[in-house]
């Protein structure tokens, strides 16, 4: 049997994801969970051979999970499943370690398919996004100006940031101006939008 652990928020959602791998002989739901901060504790309790995880969860990313997940828990093969098939979401899940990349859109004998692949070693990745993932190139953001970003994503001054980040004033300005010149973009809000779209923030 095939153990999969199942990271998704939205409880209907989880629920008919984990009844339908159940009806394939060889998969079994080991675990569920409706937060990011539940991935690793349950991962390590339950020990599942695949890790089936969202990205936007609340109290911690789907990808900040994998890329923990693969040095805590290494021979768990990790599958992102998510509604964003955004470029820069792909890149990131590369570089956290996911060995597959979908967007839930796809048929349900697709996601077993895949699970079965990921755990025999390959990597599953919607083509449509491989290719949009290519031409979009890579994320131009610095850490710290993504991080200025996301601070600013609220409508927060400037101030507000540099307290948030510890950081002088003059710098927060300078990271978001950089991020704004980067995105093409003419204002911070816009700037978020932007990463956003592309998946970079």
């Amino acid at each position: 049997m095939i153990r999969v652990l199942l990271a998704e928020d939205q409880g209907m959602m989880r629920g008919a994801l984990a009844l339908l791998l159940g009806l394939e002989e060889d998969i079994e739901v080991v675990a569920q969970v409706g937060a990011g901060d539940r991935i690793v504790p349950a991962a390590l309790e339950a020990r599942p051979d695949v890790a089936l995880l969202d990205i936007e969860l609340p109290g911690r990313s789907g990808l900040d999970a994998a890329a923990e997940l693969r040095t805590r828990l290494p021979g768990c093969r990790v599958l992102i499943l998510t509604t964003f098939g955004r470029p820069g979401y792909l890149r990131r899940a590369m570089e956290a370690g996911a060995a597959g990349f979908l967007v839930k859109d796809g048929p349900v004998e697709e996601l077993a398919a895949s699970i079965r692949r990921v755990l025999a070693g390959e990597k599953v990745i919607d083509p449509a996004l491989a290719a949009a993932a290519l031409s979009a190139g890579p994320n131009p953001l610095t850490p710290r100006e993504a991080e200025a970003l996301n601070a600013a994503a609220d409508g927060a001054t400037v101030a507000d940031i540099a307290a948030r980040l510890h950081l002088s004033e003059s710098t927060v300005r300078n990271y978001l101006s950089s991020a704004i010149g980067k995105t093409g973009t003419r204002n911070r809000m816009e700037a978020v939008r932007a990463a956003r779209r592309q998946g970079w923030l």
